[in-house]
């Protein structure tokens, strides 16, 4: 608590790597950029049809390089995407099952799909398809006698291998395992890319786990050059090493557990890292070989563990590296990690991919909860964390296509019932340059990172150019914070933080959602207000030691009227007795005829309350709404959007309002309408790292050199991406 905290500069082995990769990359070392991404929904047909859930789950590469397959699990298909021109690709059709395909793979012209066909968790059933690319015909299916998870093929391809997993019923026995049948694996000789049902092996995989070894339930397969599989035993927490020439089992060993320390285990509302877990179980899911002799796990865990990290070890089961909390705490420094899942298994990394880009072995590892990527590269020893890729919702599978220095994610969630974002495929290509992203990030305090996330009202430090504030909402609420962010690195780095007090203790049921300077070394801050949460709308004042000096409530004349969508913003014209406080209403109120908001107005030395009306554009979708005000010069400059996302977001835009035009009429009485004025259309920014359309620009400021800064809120990566952008729009004078 107290004054601003000086975050050291102290920092572990990989976050410095992280650090030194995103922030000035050497001119000789390449690295990996997002250049398109792909909705998924875009490859069904026009009207109702599109709006059905999607998903990418597992995603593999024709050998050409040029198209992509994924598996979409709830739509009973896999998708096909033309990736002749990577920038831009194309959607190339479907092929339709009967039943859920688990995953997919390339065995030359061929494509192998994993399909699941169970009539119950009792009666497992399923199939392996093969189909012809070029013709999208299914060509021949080989029953598999039980339920299929991955499928991968060896590099010759002349044998695939086929996990099957004859999941539990979570529902029984609460998800505890045994429960039978038991999995197995299935290994199949391949013609011309073609399965040779008649050639079928079953590794019969009981008696190896210590953890209800009668019942193991495979989860993923990885071929090394050695025609040797290696496969996880997820919930048995079980590694193991089959020959698939004899089918026959060479070793197997657990996967052990993981001692992890400076962890957050708890669902509060706040992000710190000081908790420990011990003997924390792997419970991996992804494994790839990184040469002949080591395997990489990513270890999300399932119903009694993930220890939020990856690990190497040998085919004998020795532990070559661990990476315990560092990946997730490199995840922390750019505010994609997910709070709410704290109490669960954190970023919970799932998806792995590994390939040899020129002269480096990389490895990519799939943050589910955290929607990021991790870049490494395989030294032999201890992996460098080269880079943190932003993806879509949830990654899942990853496949990298090293002749064309091309990889590419598949994100399972699709949240287009609710409005949110749909699954994408993104499309990322390795060359010189410059990391995009992270666009900003945090130093570390005591060695330890320093979580943010959900950023919604920007402010400039006075006299100080390149230097913000900002604020988090109640994504965040029993951390509530003001973070100083020195904008002349590039990315942005987070200095300092402020925690906001109420009587000593964090204070409890803000949404702050706008920030600015009073004048006196303190700051004025707009909380929006919820009933249902028992939030109030109200202006705080706060003094330069975070501690709340005043808070001032809404007078009856405005709240009569107040629904959830309050002030999402505050600025101040004018100093001392002379001080006037505006904040933008986000969207109407219950008095406020339809397509108008108001500009509230407030002057503490009097205590006086006013109000304008500001005239929103149509919605064309959702809504139309307020995000932030600020002033600079002789305007009022405001973010004026809509809630949609993706290809239907259509408003995000700045407007300006004259100052002189913004003369307040008391409460109640007939309120002068305010014109605007278009200054920039926000949606080519936030295209510029090419994902997709977020709908949350919350944050604006002109600092002290008269550069506008724009901030997104990435609602702490719930249902989000996690992204946050942030970048300037050059001086606003010149607009």
């Amino acid at each position: 608590m107290g004054d601003f905290m000086t975050i050291s500069s102290c920092r572990t082995a990989l976050a410095a790597m992280l650090l030194a990769s995103v922030a000035f990359p050497a001119a000789a070392e390449p690295v990996f950029n997002r250049i398109a991404s792909f909705a998924v929904a875009d490859n069904l047909p026009e009207g109702d049809a599109r709006k059905e859930a999607t998903s990418a789950e597992i995603i593999a590469a024709t050998e050409d390089g040029n198209t992509l397959i994924y598996s979409d699990s709830p739509g009973k298909r896999i998708g096909l995407i033309d990736i002749t021109e990577a920038k831009a690709p194309k959607a190339a059709g479907t092929v339709s099952f009967e039943g859920e395909p688990t995953s997919v793979t390339v065995a030359g012209a061929k494509a192998l799909v994993a399909v699941n066909t169970r009539e119950s968790f009792t009666k497992p059933s399923g199939f392996l398809a093969t189909v012809d690319v070029a013709s999208k015909k299914v060509e021949a299916t080989c029953d598999l006698g039980g339920q299929p998870d991955s499928v991968a093929v060896n590099k010759d391809r002349t044998l695939t291998a086929i996990a099957i997993e004859n999941e539990r019923d979570e529902e029984v026995n609460d998800g505890k395992i045994p429960q039978m049948p038991a999995g197995d694996l299935v290994i199949l000789s391949l013609k011309d890319g073609v399965a040779d049902c008649a050639t079928i092996k079953h590794v019969t995989l009981t008696g190896l786990a210590e953890i209800a070894g009668d019942d193991p339930e495979p989860e993923f397969v990885s071929f090394n050059g050695k025609d040797e599989i290696a496969l996880t035993l997820q919930e048995n927490n079980h590694i193991v090493i089959i020959d698939a020439k004899s089918a026959a089992v060479k070793t197997h060993f657990s996967a052990g557990a993981a001692d992890l320390k400076d962890i957050d285990t708890k669902r509060d509302g706040a992000i710190a890292f000081k908790d420990e877990q011990s003997g924390r179980k792997r419970e991996p899911d992804a494994v790839k070989w990184l040469d002949d002799d080591r395997i990489v796990v990513a270890n999300e865990g399932d119903y009694e563990g993930g220890s939020r990290g990856f690990t190497i070890f040998d085919t004998a089961g020795k532990v070559l590296f661990e990476s315990g909390a560092s990946f997730e705490h490199a995840i922390a420094s750019i505010g994609h990690y997910p709070e709410k899942r704290s109490s669960a298994k954190g970023v919970e990394p799932e998806g792995l991919e590994a390939a040899k880009f020129g002269d480096d072995n990389l490895f990519f590892v799939l943050a589910e909860r955290a929607s990021v990527v991790g870049v490494y590269k395989d030294t032999g020893a201890e992996p460098e964390l080269l880079q943190l890729l932003p993806s879509g919702i949830s990654p899942e599978g990853a496949v990298a296509i090293p002749s064309r220095n091309l990889l590419a994610t598949a994100n399972e969630v699709d949240l287009g019932e609710d409005g949110g974002a749909r699954s994408h495929v993104m499309i990322y290509e390795r060359g010189e340059g410059e990391a995009a992203y992270p666009q900003i990030r945090s130093a570390d305090k005591d060695g330890l990172p320093v979580g943010f996330g959900a950023l919604s009202g920007l402010a400039a430090v006075a006299d100080k150019p390149g230097f913000l504030r900002a604020v988090n909402d109640s994504v965040h609420s029993s951390q509530p914070t003001i973070f100083t962010i020195d904008a002349t690195q590039k990315p942005a780095l987070i200095t300092e933080t402020l925690r906001i007090t109420r009587d000593g203790s964090p204070a409890q049921k803000l949404d702050i959602e706008g920030v600015a300077n009073d004048g006196e070394g303190g700051f004025w801050l707009a909380s929006e207000g919820n009933s249902d949460k028992l939030y109030s709308h109200a202006l705080l004042r706060v003094n330069k030691k975070g501690e709340i000096k005043k808070e001032i409530a809404l007078p009856e004349a405005l709240r009569a009227g107040e629904t959830r969508f309050g002030f999402e913003g505050v600025t101040v014209v004018g100093e001392g007795d002379d001080q006037v406080l505006w904040m933008a209403v986000q969207r109407e109120w219950k008095d406020d005829e339809k397509g108008f908001v108001k500009l509230v107005s407030y002057k503490p030395s009097s205590e006086e309350w006013g109000a304008v009306r500001y005239p929103l554009e149509k919605a064309d979708g959702g809504w139309v709404g307020l995000s932030e005000i600020s002033v600079h010069g002789d305007y009022a400059y405001i973010i004026e959007r809509d809630n949609l996302i993706g290809q239907a977001a259509k408003l995000k835009k700045l407007y300006r309002v004259a100052l002189a035009d913004l003369k307040p009429a008391a409460l109640g009485s007939e309120l002068p309408v305010v014109k605007k004025e278009e200054v920039r259309d926000l949606v080519p920014d936030l295209k510029a790292l090419n994902g997709y359309v977020v709908d949350k620009v919350e944050g604006l400021t002109v600092d002290a050199a008269g550069n506008g800064y724009v901030v997104t809120d990435n609602d702490g990566v719930d249902d989000s991406s996690g992204e946050t952008l942030f970048f300037s729009i050059g001086a606003i004078d010149a607009m």
